[in-house]
Parts: structure tokens; C-alpha cells; sequence
């Protein structure tokens, strides 16, 4: 299975976590093949989740959200419940639709949640695209040319991230836009 992002775009951005591959039915194979192969880089901006072990006890699943949210006593929609976490962008949770490939965002603060990529290779691609921006946002380039450059370069590859107004991405751009980065 070929990918566009490979392991070494990913570990020449960030550091990278890779995840176990599960033969779990129903976890889409594409999705599996990803995360356990190319893995999913990890930065300041993106925590991958890091807790392979089960640190909650019995009670609470490592990898679904279902049983998280409701060990911290919040609402979790029942369609997301077996949803498996990958980790933060910025403020939002994300999660994984294993039976789709899906990439969601529960932004922080909000109770329910927003389709933020199409696949898991768009996630790494955009975070790869976003390391991009930063350095050059270090180098002092113009922030309104970088959201431009970063809004379509990730558009082509999957509009997915902005078709929601309130979506992490479009935020970011703006916050990136007015000066708050």
C-alpha cells in the first residue's frame, strides 16, 4: 500500500509515535496499515496519545473514548463511543473512526464534534504542512501569506479541515493571521 506521507517526511518534521498493529474487526485496513507503518508525528501543536497501556484500570478502555469521557463525568455522542483517541491538536481531542478512517475533533468546551480529516494520512499531512509554517513563521515570514499557502496546499490534498467554520484548523489560521502565534 503506498501512502504520499512516508515515515521519513513524518520523522524529518517531528518525532513520530507508531501504533501496534491491531487486527481488531472492523478497523479499516488502510488506517491500520498508516498508523502502524508511517505512525503519526508528535509535537508541541499535536500529542499523539501516548498511553499504549491500559492506565485507567479496568473500567476505562485505553484507546475508545466512550469510557474515558465517561470517567470524567462528560457527555460523549453514542456514535462516537467506540471512537479510538490519537491525541490533542492544540485544544481538541481527536479520534478515530476505526471502521472508516475518519479523523474527528471534539474541540474543547464543546459537546459534540467536527469531521476534521478524511483519512489519517491527511491528519499527518496537514501536521507535516503545519511544522512547515512554523518555521517559517520563526524566519519571520508574513503570517497572512503562510495561512494562505498552508489553507491550500492542505485543500488540495483533503478540504475536509475547513469545511467547518469553527473546525481547529480555520482558528488556528485566524489566530495565526491576527498575530496571536
Amino acid at each position: 500500500m503506498n501512502f504520499t506521507i512516508t515515515p521519513e517526511k513524518t520523522i524529518q518534521a517531528y518525532g513520530v509515535t507508531y501504533f501496534p498493529r491491531n487486527d481488531v474487526t472492523g478497523f479499516d485496513a488502510r488506517t491500520a496499515n498508516f498508523l502502524s507503518t508511517v505512525g503519526l508525528p508528535t509535537s508541541d501543536v499535536f500529542t499523539s496519545r501516548m498511553d499504549v497501556t491500559d492506565p485507567y484500570g479496568p473500567d476505562t478502555g485505553a484507546i475508545t473514548i466512550g469510557s474515558r469521557f465517561d470517567l470524567h463525568g462528560l457527555q460523549c455522542p453514542p456514535e462516537s463511543r467506540t471512537w479510538w483517541s490519537l491525541g490533542y491538536l492544540f485544544t481538541s481531542l481527536l479520534a478515530l473512526d476505526p471502521a472508516t478512517g475518519k479523523v474527528y475533533a471534539f474541540p474543547e468546551g464543546s459537546l459534540g464534534y467536527i469531521e476534521l480529516h478524511r483519512d489519517i494520512e491527511s491528519l499527518a499531512f496537514a501536521l507535516i504542512e503545519l511544522r512547515k509554517v512554523e518555521i517559517d513563521h520563526d524566519n519571520d515570514a508574513d503570517p497572512e501569506d503562510l495561512a494562505t499557502r498552508f489553507r491550500e496546499t492542505v485543500e488540495a490534498f483533503d478540504p475536509t479541515p475547513f469545511t467547518d467554520e469553527d473546525s481547529q484548523w480555520n482558528l488556528s489560521l485566524e489566530e495565526l493571521e491576527q498575530g496571536i502565534w
